[in-house]
């Protein structure tokens, strides 16, 4: 596809609901890492890791499995905080698991520098209790509790080899029933080098039924590996194995790491991720059943499904988790998140419309990814376009604001102040150097203001166009920029506002208008 055939579409960027009692994968197309789901009542929540970025722990509430709206955060910041005052883009949460129990809700998560950590609330939309320091250690991973019928609980939880030196390994706890305290030292339950043909088996997820101690838990690596179940009798083992979800013939790459949920019609599914590359780890819904030998089947006879009938539930409006945001008050919607604990004054509060956001003083202004005052939301599909309206209000030299996709390598298009006024500015830096360079020569801007757009393809090929109101419309600049993720997080898109190191008030940016549309 070339810049010029690139037209919007109406509504959302993607939308895997397809109006006709059928759905698309994948149901949530973006980084929604590392799935975990669970049913209360009528009602379906999703947690998803959100590895350095603040607020984490997205909360999704859906009523069909297809359909989902972001509904809050877990966690307001990061623990510990002076960790996180920097951005440390692949740590921080790993592989959370949600549950209901005790009429309250529970997320526990890894930190793998740290250790495993829980919130509740009574409500999913918060508050949150503060983080909990439940097990302290290196490469503690993908814990999930499990709070059996005759009152025990349980954790299980993996490991990280790049801290812990192990992995490949399960190791299960005895906690109490309040969730605060594990009451033994851990027991080695499952050792997957001694399962033929696996290895990095990790995400369990812990669950009962039918007198079996279920774990489902994938095995190969996030983009070559494929779902594993376990059962025993006793907690503590010893677990038979097999495989349930596999790529096959498809090109659902890895399909693993997620949640069994049941409905109330009685149905089984299963949610999954799939590894993208820039676009990070993108959640399918499959449907799932047990077999005459008691072990599930998923997909299609253990493969991934591209579309299939809904779940059976009340008809639903098709939604997907917003992207677009007027800056309402000046506030920013739920879909963004910091790339690291926020400190105060990154934004400036006024009364109107627009996020006005203060230029941070930083001597890192030539390199995003060692910014905190990024803000950022996932990318919302394989195709769209983002536009922005940015005016830049400052009179420091070296001030600058701008639209930017941020990934190990990032580029971004924008505005510059200069002794002499202000400028149009497209930079980039790939994955090997640590400052930006310009991707074209700059071009005056003597409004201080312009429309930004990025337009994105397969293969997360990004094209960066500009608008400076001067009636000739929209055009390129630069060569198209191939967008990469981190190690585990995908790219993202983000908003900036920056200036030089020095005295007095720096000035800020303000953004009107952040819209995702989609393509054609």
């Amino acid at each position: 596809m070339t810049a010029s055939a690139h037209t919007s579409t109406s509504g959302p960027v993607w939308q895997a609901d397809q109006g006709d009692g059928t759905y698309r994968n994948p149901v949530l197309n973006a980084d929604w890492s590392d799935p975990d789901a669970i049913r209360v009542d009528d009602d379906y929540y999703l947690t998803a890791s959100s590895f350095g970025r603040a607020p984490g722990l997205p909360v999704l509430h859906s009523r069909d499995l297809v359909n989902w709206r972001l509904i809050g955060h877990a966690l307001d910041r990061l623990e510990p905080a002076e960790s996180f005052a920097a951005p440390r883009h692949d740590c921080g949460v790993w592989a959370p698991s949600i549950r209901h129990h005790d009429d309250r809700f529970w997320i526990f998560w890894g930190d793998p520098d740290t250790g495993v950590y829980q919130v509740n609330a009574p409500d999913p939309r918060g508050p949150w209790t503060r983080p909990h320091l439940l097990k302290a250690g290196k490469g503690l991973i993908d814990p999930c509790p499990l709070w059996d019928e005759d009152g025990s609980a349980y954790l299980v939880h993996a490991w990280a080899k790049s801290r812990a030196g192990v992995k490949n390994r399960l190791t299960g706890h005895r906690m109490s029933p309040d969730g605060t305290t594990l009451l033994d030292e851990g027991t080695l339950i499952v050792d997957a080098d001694f399962i033929p043909g696996w290895f990095t088996l990790e995400g369990p997820k812990l669950y009962r039924r039918d007198g079996w101690f279920w774990i489902l838990a994938p095995a190969g690596g996030v983009e070559t590996g494929w779902q594993g179940a376990l059962r025993s009798r006793d907690f503590f083992g010893p677990y038979e194995h097999r495989t349930v979800l596999a790529q096959g013939r498809t090109d659902v790459n890895g399909p693993h790491q997620g949640a069994w949920v049941d409905t109330p019609a009685g149905e089984d599914w299963f949610l999954h991720f799939q590894q993208r590359g820039a676009y990070g780890r993108v959640v399918h819904l499959q449907p799932m059943e047990w077999g005459e030998d008691g072990w599930p089947v998923m997909g299609d006879r253990g493969e991934p499904v591209a579309s299939y009938r809904k779940p059976k539930a009340e008809p639903q409006p098709p939604e997907a988790p917003a992207t677009d945001d007027g800056f309402p008050g000046g506030r920013f919607g739920r879909q963004w998140s910091w790339t690291a604990n926020p400190a105060p004054g990154w934004t400036t509060a006024h009364g109107g419309d627009g996020l006005w956001l203060t230029c941070h003083r930083t001597a890192d202004a030539h390199d995003l990814r060692r910014l905190p005052n990024v803000l950022v939301q996932r990318l919302p599909a394989e195709e769209f376009m983002v536009t922005v309206e940015l005016s830049l209000h400052s009179e420091v030299p070296g001030a600058k604001a701008g639209l930017a996709v941020l990934g190990d390598a990032f580029g971004w298009i924008g505005l510059e102040r200069t002794a002499d006024g202000t400028r149009l500015v497209h930079r980039f830096a790939d994955v090997a150097t640590e400052r930006e360079r310009d991707a074209e020569p700059p071009r005056d801007a003597p409004d201080g203001r312009a429309h930004l757009r990025i337009e994105v393809y397969r293969g997360a090929r990004c094209r960066f166009l500009t608008d400076t109101g001067d009636a000739t419309g929209w055009h390129p600049s630069g060569p198209v920029f191939a967008a990469t993720p981190w190690r585990w997080v995908g790219a993202l898109l983000g908003l900036f506002a920056t200036a030089p190191k020095g005295q007095g008030t720096p000035g800020y940016a303000a953004f009107k208008s952040f819209r995702t549309e989609g393509a054609s």
